[in-house]
């Protein structure tokens, strides 16, 4: 996930042995406490040779290279099909992992009993990826003033974008209920403190859209959407 990442930032090509982001993706990946004390003494175990050739992994087998692949697992194949189509979002849960392993909150995650290992269908790394992503974009506290923000100033909560409301449409099961959305993604701005005016109210259909990616464009902002929408209609 994170040598993807990096490949992604890097505009799909390939980094070196010797580049700086190879060497600091290998110590990290070697800083993590779930290795056994004897891997990390091996000289090749995650080091900056083994997370340049997963890096040529991710650049050769990318749809649009045109050259010969290299030889790659599953895993990694299903990666740059995730990290392709859904840029955005992966990468975002790329810099939630990152954040995790330097605080060590990700290493105090307790297993989860329904995991299965690299060689299952699942990846572990994916699973504990979507779980910080989702907590991190739906901070508690953040969400409920932002919603109480919007009730406030606009006397009904509804989407931002298409003023969808839930509790006119849904009832009282819809009361009070919208979607929280960060208008420029984390991924993009960086570590940051988020303001309530970094964030939007929407319905669930125009938040996928937000972070839906298409060729030479990953994300759209709420405003953009919403022109969107306008361009469509006419």
């Amino acid at each position: 996930m994170l040598a993807g990442a990096l490949v992604v930032r890097n505009g799909w090509r390939e980094l070196r042995t010797g580049d700086r982001d190879v060497h600091e993706l290998s110590e990290l990946l070697r800083s993590l406490p779930i290795h056994e004390p004897e891997a990390r003494t091996l000289p090749g175990f995650r080091s900056p040779n083994s997370v340049s050739r997963k890096i040529t992994d991710f650049v050769t087998n990318h749809p649009l290279y045109s050259g010969k692949p290299t030889r790659c697992g599953r895993p990694t194949l299903l990666m740059i099909e995730a990290l392709t189509e859904r840029e955005a979002e992966m990468l975002e849960a790329a810099q939630a992992i990152e954040e995790g392993i330097a605080s060590g909150e990700l290493h105090r995650l307790a297993k989860q009993p329904d995991e299965v290992d690299e060689s299952g269908s699942t990846a572990i790394e994916g699973r504990l990826l979507v779980r910080r992503a989702l907590a991190r974009e739906r901070d508690p506290k953040l969400r409920a003033l932002k919603i109480k923000q919007a009730q406030q100033d606009r006397g009904t909560l509804q989407c931002e974008v298409c003023d969808f409301d839930f509790a006119r449409t849904y009832g009282d099961l819809g009361d009070g209920y919208i979607e929280v959305h960060h208008v420029t993604p984390l991924h993009a701005s960086g570590a940051r403190k988020t303001k309530l005016a970094d964030l939007a109210c929407l319905c669930a259909n125009c938040h996928r859209m937000c972070h839906r990616s298409r060729p030479g464009e990953s994300w759209r902002t709420p405003a953009a959407l919403r022109e969107q929408m306008g361009k469509s209609a006419r």
